[in-house]
């Protein structure tokens, strides 16, 4: 606690000459105007609640002098009962923002879930993780859209692009990348043996195009007619659009709209979005091999959670959780595995910030788990 005191306290005296610059009008205009305004806008995230702590703690002072005085004794208890209450509401909002206070925290999300190895079964799994990140954001006022989408032959998805819409939507979701697993007994299996099946899960943060550099001869755009039942004319007319991007190797479809435009406009915040993450896994790979075994490399083929269904188990293999409750969390009840990771990214960043040793985390799960 002391050296997280510290560091706020540090951030405290940035944010106060930041303000400062921002008043000044001999810099307004100027070329680092611009990254003094950005700075301080996510600072303030995150001194908003350490000022308020700062009250708390010193209301809570107050208090503990009125102690001695018998008039005052129980209005100075329950006056430093709630500050002490208020305190650690306040030491949890801001662990979590501290967590989430770059650039990109406060952005929607581009959700993306594959099927993976293990066929229909892979797809079927696809489309629970679909519904479970589905009805998690229902329950947290998130908006969820569909951008692309392509089903499984016996249901499922092959792959399927959600835009998640809400504050703060990518600080949320984004410890959720990577392989997921699934071992279950298929719908199929006559002998009733458990399978085991995959898929992945790209949390992305929605670029912006400020972000990343699109050169228009980059890209190879194609116009074609979208697939599905006849008559609609969604198949009547060049709607469905591919987009690859030529450098990168990346190729992105989209053909949910009936308009080529509005697809198009779709397709290409995807392949913003995803070449942004290719940005940001390129430089967490150079900071990765000066560090050591972090919370996780951002590799989508890294498995971080299995759901056993058999035990009623799900367990993230990265903080070494195990829930027996698998049902609720297919449901969208997924705030404990949440939460534990963003505590457990908080005392990596923590530790980070203060020179402190980082905290020891599992990264491989072994093939009984």
């Amino acid at each position: 606690m002391p050296d997280l005191l510290a560091h706020l306290a540090g951030l405290h005296a940035r944010y106060q000459r930041l303000t400062e610059q921002l008043g000044d009008p001999g810099i307004i205009g100027g070329p680092g105007y611009q990254g003094v305004v950005k700075e301080q806008a996510r600072l303030t995230r995150l001194m908003r609640p350490y000022e308020a702590l700062l009250k708390a703690q010193a209301d809570g002072r107050a208090a503990e002098q009125l102690l001695a005085d018998p008039d005052m004794r129980e209005m100075a208890r329950e006056e430093l009962e709630g500050s002490r209450v208020l305190e650690t509401r306040l030491l949890d909002e801001i662990k979590g923002t501290l967590v989430s206070a770059d650039a990109t925290g406060s952005r929607d999300a581009i959700l993306e879930i594959r099927a993976g190895t293990g066929g229909d079964e892979a797809a079927l799994f696809a489309g629970d993780l679909a519904r479970m990140y589905t009805q998690w954001c229902q329950k947290h006022g998130l908006k969820v859209e569909v951008l692309s989408l392509s089903e499984g032959e016996k249901g499922g998805f092959k792959e399927v692009f959600f835009n998640v819409h809400g504050d703060g939507a990518f600080a949320l979701l984004r410890y959720e990348s990577g392989g997921h697993r699934v071992q279950r007994v298929p719908e199929t299996e006559a002998q009733g043996r458990v399978h085991t099946s995959a898929a992945t899960v790209a949390v992305m943060p929605e670029a912006e195009e400020a972000d990343v550099t699109i050169r228009g001869d980059d890209l190879e755009i194609s116009t074609f007619r979208a697939g599905g039942a006849g008559g609609q004319n969604v198949n009547k007319t060049d709607s469905a659009v591919r987009i690859v991007h030529k450098p990168s190797g990346l190729t992105v479809y989209c053909a949910d709209d009936r308009s080529q435009i509005k697809n198009k406009a779709r397709a290409m915040a995807v392949l913003r979005s995803r070449l942004l993450k290719l940005k940001e896994d390129e430089e967490h790979a150079k900071y990765a091999a000066q560090r050591r075994n972090q919370i996780g490399t951002g590799d989508r083929s890294e498995r971080i959670r299995t759901y056993n269904f058999p035990q009623n188990r799900v367990t993230d293999h990265r903080i070494g959780l195990t829930l027996y409750s698998l049902p609720a969390v297919m449901e969208g009840n997924i705030d404990p595995i949440l939460q534990a990771l963003q505590r457990a990214a908080f005392e990596e960043k923590l530790a980070e910030l203060t020179g402190g040793p980082l905290p020891l985390r599992r990264t491989q799960a072994s093939d009984d788990e």
